[in-house]
């Protein structure tokens, strides 16, 4: 009997994943379907308006693999065939509009951010939903669009003409990750600067596991976007620069939390080239970066740590990773519901451990597990991760997600390789 439900598993998970598939070619073309919109609201309350759609000329996504399965983000983006009603495409992804809900200034006060999401552009009718997660993790439906890809209002304008330049190019953008790296507060006549900063730090990524092992597939794109000033905003010291894509230092009041509001700018630059990810380089030797998500990497270009902020932020932005440190303080205690697990594939709750990373736990080891040094290369349960001292737990004692100085630990590796096999379709 045991034997049967085994063999009736495996084939209702083959039947699964084959409903996953998707056919590009009968419901694509390549190119890039940008849906532009605002996110408005305050910590209580959010709506979405809908601010234009665009035609770009490459996608750079996988062709095979082109529904989300990680289901890592807060949002979820879905595009229906309107005929039939079969789910063709969707992603997952976080914004900087829902991490300023958690902020105190959103207690009170409301404001709007620009966001965009981007899907291969379909040949037929189409009908878009973008799904919010609610704090029990269920995703529920805020925004419904139906579009026609031969709509006379599609944007098909590209915004700028800068110089693009390859740095790895292994083959065919669906089959590889593409990162689009922009330059930030480069002058015109810096774009040298800019080359050689973008190539030190890439290196340094693929110094890393699992990108060492796995550089073959990769290509890494270089948008030469010259701004008029050097440098970044920095408002804790009164500095202001005109620059391309807007970047800013003390982002909620955190002095090197590094971002920019102005999303529209960093897509239309995005444009010239086909991405999975967007990259950008900011022109400072001040310390910070950001990472968000299928939404964007930021990191300073001349600091000493640098280069290691470089990984770790790309932990965040392609990988899912959540921050596996805590303050003391525990001020973001409002940031998860500890009675349910984080999506986050690197930090649990322990409330449905087996769904996290227990099989890769040796028998015997405790859970929690003490950070103490006989567990000091074990995959365990240890206390203090997602910003939290308490309650939250990480995979190992050490991390690249926690301290610059480590690698990915394990956990993180598995979650950074299996991504790395779902946009080269592995």
């Amino acid at each position: 009997m045991k034997h049967t439900l085994l063999v009736i598993g495996i084939i209702l998970f083959s039947v699964s994943l084959q409903a996953q598939k998707v056919d590009f070619d009968k419901y694509f073309t390549n190119k890039t379907l940008r849906f532009d919109y605002i996110d408005a609201g305050n910590s209580d309350t959010a709506y979405i308006f809908l601010q234009q759609i665009k035609q770009e000329p490459y996608w750079g996504g996988p062709h095979h693999n082109l529904i989300d399965t990680f289901n890592y983000g807060k949002l979820r983006f879905q595009a229906f065939d309107k005929e039939s009603g079969k789910l063709i495409y969707s992603t997952t992804y976080n914004t900087l509009f829902l991490e300023w809900q958690a902020s105190p200034e959103a207690k009170q006060t409301s404001r709007s951010f620009y966001e965009s999401v981007v899907m291969p552009y379909p040949k037929n009718d189409i009908t878009i939903k973008i799904q919010r997660r609610n704090k029990k993790n269920q995703y529920y439906t805020v925004f419904t669009y139906n579009f026609s890809p031969g709509s006379i209002f599609v944007k098909k304008d590209l915004v700028y003409n800068f110089e693009t330049k390859d740095i790895l190019n292994n083959g065919d953008p669906a089959q590889k990750v593409d990162i689009a790296i922009l330059a930030e507060g480069y002058t015109k006549k810096e774009m040298k600067d800019f080359q050689e900063d973008a190539k030190r730090l890439v290196d340094t990524l693929f110094a890393y596991e699992p990108f060492k092992s796995h550089k073959q597939d990769f290509n890494v794109h270089l948008i030469l976007s010259y701004s008029n000033e050097s440098g970044t905003d920095i408002p804790g010291d009164s500095i202001w620069k005109q620059t391309i894509v807007n970047s800013s230092f003390w982002t909620f009041n955190i002095e090197r939390y590094l971002t920019t509001t102005d999303f529209k700018s960093v897509r239309d630059v995005a444009a010239l080239v086909p991405y999975d990810q967007i990259y950008i380089l900011v022109n400072t030797k001040k310390y910070g970066g950001g990472g968000i998500y299928n939404f964007f990497n930021l990191c300073c270009s001349d600091h000493i740590a640098s280069p290691q902020v470089f990984v770790h932020e790309f932990g965040h932005g392609f990988g899912g990773l959540a921050d596996e440190y805590g303050y003391g303080d525990d001020a973001n205690e409002d940031m998860y519901d500890l009675s349910v697990e984080p999506p986050e594939p690197n930090i649990t709750t322990l409330v449905d451990f087996d769904k996290k990373w227990k099989n890769m736990v040796t028998p015997g080891t405790p859970i929690p597990t003490p950070a103490i040094p006989k567990y000091k290369d074990a995959v365990g349960a240890f206390e203090g991760a997602g910003y939290l001292s308490k309650g939250i737990y990480r995979p190992q004692q050490n991390c690249m997600m926690r301290a610059l100085a480590y690698p990915f630990c394990k956990v993180c590796n598995k979650a950074l390789t299996q991504m790395i096999e779902f946009y080269t379709d592995k």
